[in-house]
């Protein structure tokens, strides 16, 4: 009995790693990016505020405004995308990083901070939809998803070693220090670029063709609009770990500031061991509404689980947290596995890169309005604001899977659609 056990245990481990070839070689440059990205971010702010003579106003302000340069970027990303190679652009936008990285050495003022900031978020934003309309070329709709579950674990994986790395340049404090970071992050998008450059896209998965003239784009599907905001706003999942999760041990649950630390170690982990097995199952676009949809319905439940550290003592305040962590965990993977098949089932032929940017913009809704939404539920509402949540979450799953069909019906009818003659 055991040692069947330990066999499953063994095949479940195993299928976390990607096959040899292009997959493996998409997740290593995951874990790549990931890791010079969280070498950098765990450390920037402080060197900025610190050394580069910059308030945290200033800071906050300059990546604000960077982080909207990026947003609007990614549709004419994803356009360019169907038209030129997606893998030529993200190893010319990898190779841009390594400059632009290292240019940060230098900035001594608001302005060059601003302009060095956001020509890394175009680079950085721009790279979600090549990369996906990349793995759609290489894998086809099923094999993406398995893929980009993969490619999401390595990312956690890259991610939370950058930290580590980060944590000791932090422990050092010193200029030079993060000059280190800044050369290991550099070094990172370089290899980047080598890694992108050695995929080769099969014959069997030829390019996707240049839209025809007469078709409508993305932005005149209006379900797919809709479609697209609900998932930015279910995407909420990383803003509550991120911000909703502190916010509510700090001022509500009285428990030790350093449960925070253990919830982000434990979401990391989870998603890292779960994501490839949870996400094997979607295939169609109903299935994928489906799995997005189960994964609302967990995010909801967690709420009220948070909600109960209120008024309970810390022992017990951290065991709600905590149980609700994993709760929102299965959420977030079932939300993640839905919306990718989503994304990849719908956008018509020739379609594929401007559908993916347009869809990348959903993240806007996130980065942009979530910080904001929850620190208005959860601070002033207390338990209240969970229940709030719970409700945006349960309201928005009744509108998936209606969106997504009208969404598929409008995208597939502009294509039948006959080119207007001259």
């Amino acid at each position: 009995m055991q040692q069947r056990h330990a066999k499953r245990l063994i095949r479940q481990l195993r299928g976390l790693l990607p096959d040899a070839g292009a997959a493996r070689r998409l997740c290593l440059l995951t874990a790549v990016q990931s890791a010079g990205s969280g070498v950098f971010l765990s450390s920037s702010v402080i060197f900025f505020s610190r050394y580069a003579g910059l308030s945290p106003t200033q800071v906050g302000l300059g990546l604000a405004v960077a982080g909207g340069v990026g947003f609007l970027a990614t549709v004419p990303a994803g356009r360019l995308a169907d038209r030129f190679s997606p893998r030529s652009l993200l190893a010319l936008g990898y190779s841009a990083l390594v400059p632009l990285f290292i240019s940060y050495g230098f900035v001594r003022s608001f302005p060059a901070f601003v302009a060095a900031a956001s020509l890394i978020s175009v680079c950085e934003t721009t790279g979600s939809p090549l990369r996906a309309t990349l793995m759609y070329q290489l894998f086809r709709e099923e094999g993406a998803v398995r893929v980009r579950a993969q490619v999401r674990s390595f990312f956690n994986l890259g991610y939370m070693l950058g930290a580590a790395v980060a944590s000791i340049a932090l422990t050092v404090g010193t200029s030079r220090a993060f000059y280190a970071v800044l050369l290991l992050n550099a070094l990172a998008q370089a290899c980047c670029v080598y890694i992108v450059l050695s995929l080769r896209v099969p014959a069997a998965a030829p390019r996707t063709s240049p839209p025809r003239k007469g078709m409508r784009g993305a932005l005149s599907n209006v379900p797919f609009l809709v479609l697209t905001a609900v998932n930015g706003i279910l995407e909420l999942h990383y803003t509550i770990f991120t911000v909703g999760v502190p916010l509510w041990i700090v001022t509500h649950a009285h428990v030790p500031a350093g449960v925070n630390s253990v919830v982000i170690a434990l979401d990391t982990v989870l998603v890292i061991l779960l994501q490839v097995p949870l996400s094997r199952g979607p295939g169609t676009l109903v299935e994928g509404a489906n799995q997005m949809r189960r994964g609302a319905w967990f995010m909801a439940i967690a709420c009220p689980v948070y909600a109960l550290s209120q008024s309970s003592s810390e022992v017990t305040a951290i065991c709600f947290l905590l149980v609700g962590t994993v709760i929102l965990v299965f959420g977030e993977i079932f939300q993640s596995a839905g919306s990718w098949t989503i994304s990849f089932k719908l956008p018509p032929a020739g379609k594929q890169g401007e559908y993916q940017g347009v869809y990348a913009l959903g993240r806007g809704v996130r980065e942009f309005a979530g910080p904001a939404l929850l620190t208005a539920l959860i601070v002033p509402l207390a338990w209240c604001g969970w229940l709030v949540l719970m409700a945006i979450f349960l309201a928005l799953s009744t509108l998936i899977g209606p969106l997504a069909e009208m969404a598929e019906r409008h995208a597939f009818r502009a294509v039948a659609q006959p080119t207007p003659s001259r």
